[in-house]
């Protein structure tokens, strides 16, 4: 099938999706295949989990590297902690000995929080968008953008931070000086003017063939063109064709391809579109990538392996220790695509069903939750925790409260501060701690935003203290406790969910060790999805198998509480 997108493409290519779909590599593919045509391409991750340098099989950081064995193609990842940082040291480092040491610390704390992150990364990718001078040198910048809900965050930042600008007189934010923002206003609207013209960018939205993906890429797609972003093209990735109607699994997960396709959202129709097939390699490395296109797929004989490592136990073992304890906060985290949502939903709904007291929520901007429930059982409880919402409540809270007693300038300068996008992040963020707070009576599961966001919003908590005692005398009880309790492997339990495959697996032990920076050790892994426990015959599908036992025998030797569920 023809790749329709990759003629004479414009300049600007961004490639988005729900996590796991294939977005790294069909951005790396797409970066190669253009490299390869004779064009200089540059590609780049925005992605706070980037897979990126274990995809292309090299070291990237933020300034461009050439790509080894691709003549014309460079490649970048930033790293949004790394550009926070040196945001923080740009807004602060003039005041150095300028101002009272006291003063540049407060400044310092108050550019800790998440949503420093957010703009700083965002700084980087404007700077690429907005200033044609950075990137003159490159006939084709390419974006491997973060999971949906939050690439759509960072499209719509551009409106956001120049509406803020325009707006605010006050001369600070939860950013610090104002003046820092001001200076980037020209490259704000021109990052605006280029998302929405088509001769410059294409979205190209990708998708698996299923339900969950399908249903959020049609989503994205919307809410795109409700940004004015209106040049998108459809990849679906990993579509099976069949070459053993023996094999049962294989046939059933080719008629589920193909029921999901012929459902396909009427958004989505109405996009271009090629289908891929899916491949028993391992899609890592050039040679890997530069065949991503090719639908002609080579299947080499892998015969039977067997595993150096026991299977691990089925999820039942977990429901059964989950089901001994009182309560408390239950956590699915991992790779975007690994399964998170529905294993809280499958956690709660057995908890539920036992005469438990749950609350199910999700803090996943994407919130699949009840789309994966259906009808809730009358013993569960469940939320969203939505941004907008929660935002107001906050708004008119710190106005109620730390704006009583302000004249009417002081007042206008809080309220200017409160329509900052930062406040958003504050006010998701107590909500999560109220929620969190409820373990203590009943067993609250949460279905967490991809890896990178839900490491933002952990990181916050302290810098949150900070943050809310500049609007409110008083920090809620629920937020003073909450690292407390999630440091408590008694009251929480966070299980790392993946694929046995490379990149979830590896991510998933990425944020093992962030998470225990934290002081939060995990209660162990399920690792979904797996085809190891099962008889298959179709080449493809068998050859994907064998690849399985590596990456669970990884997983097992960390030595937690391990889970497998088989394919279903």
């Amino acid at each position: 099938m023809s790749q329709n997108f990759l003629k004479n493409p414009p300049k600007n290519l961004f490639f988005t999706g729900k996590g796991g779909v294939g977005k790294t590599t069909t951005s790396a593919a797409t970066a190669i295949a253009l490299a390869d045509s004779g064009k200089k391409v540059l590609l780049v991750s925005t992605d706070p989990a980037s897979n990126l340098d274990e995809v292309l099989g090299l070291a990237l950081s933020a300034e461009p590297s050439e790509v080894p064995g691709v003549p014309g193609l460079y490649a970048s990842n930033v790293d949004p902690v790394e550009a926070a940082a040196a945001y923080r040291e740009k807004m602060v480092g003039p005041y150095r000995g300028i101002l009272p040491d006291a003063t540049v610390r407060s400044m310092e704390e108050q550019l800790s929080g998440a949503c420093t992150v957010e703009i700083a990364a965002f700084n980087e990718f404007a700077t690429l968008m907005g200033n044609p001078e950075a990137v003159a040198r490159f006939d084709h910048i390419i974006f491997d953008t973060a999971p949906t809900g939050h690439t759509l965050r960072l499209l719509s930042l551009p409106a956001a931070w120049s509406d803020f600008i325009d707006t605010n007189s006050g001369g600070t934010s939860c950013l610090g000086p104002l003046a820092g923002l001001k200076a980037q206003e020209q490259l704000y609207a021109n990052t605006r003017r280029s998302l929405g013209d088509a001769a410059e960018t294409l979205v190209v939205v990708v998708s698996r063939p299923d339900f969950a993906p399908l249903v959020e890429a049609a989503r994205a797609s919307a809410e795109l063109q409700e940004l004015g972003v209106s040049n998108q093209y459809l990849v679906i990735n990993g579509v099976l064709q069949l070459t053993d109607p023996s094999d049962s699994v294989a046939v059933a997960l080719r008629e589920r391809n193909m029921k999901a396709l012929a459902e396909i959202p009427q958004a989505l129709t109405l996009l271009p579109r090629t289908e891929l097939p899916l491949r028993g390699t391992e899609l890592v490395g050039i040679p890997a990538l530069r065949a991503f296109f090719s639908t002609e797929i080579s299947v080499p004989s892998s015969g039977s392996v067997a595993q150096s490592t026991p299977l691990p136990a089925p999820l039942d073992n977990l429901l059964d220790m989950l089901a001994a304890m009182p309560g408390g906060v239950i956590m699915t985290m991992g790779k975007g695509g690994v399964g998170k949502t529905t294993l809280a939903v499958k956690i709660a709904t057995a908890l539920a069903s036992l005469g438990k007291k749950v609350h199910l929520t999700t803090t996943d901007p994407a919130a699949h939750v009840a789309l994966t429930l259906g009808e809730a059982p009358s013993e569960m409880q469940v939320s969203r925790i939505d941004p907008e919402a929660e935002t107001e409540a906050y708004r008119k809270e710190v106005l109620a409260t730390a704006g009583a007693s302000l004249d009417d300038e002081a007042r206008a300068l809080m309220e200017e501060d409160l329509r900052s996008p930062c406040t958003e992040e504050i006010a998701v963020f107590r909500a999560f701690a109220k929620i969190v707070d409820q373990g203590t009576d009943r067993f609250v599961v949460i279905d967490t935003a991809p890896t990178g966001h839900t490491l933002l919003l952990l990181d916050a908590s302290e810098s949150y203290h900070r943050e809310v005692s500049r609007n409110m005398s008083d920090i809620p009880e629920a937020v003073r406790q909450l690292l407390p309790r999630l440091r408590d492997p008694a009251f929480t339990k966070v299980f790392l969910v993946t694929l046995p495959e490379a990149t979830p697996v590896h991510e998933a032990l990425a944020l093992q060790q962030d998470l225990r920076r934290a002081g939060i050790e995990p209660g162990g892994w399920i690792v979904n999805q797996s085809l190891a426990p099962l008889a298959v015959t179709d080449p493809i599908l068998d050859q994907r198998r064998v690849r399985e036992f590596r990456y669970i025998d990884e997983v097992v030797h960390e030595g937690l509480p391990t889970f497998l569920i088989p394919w279903q």
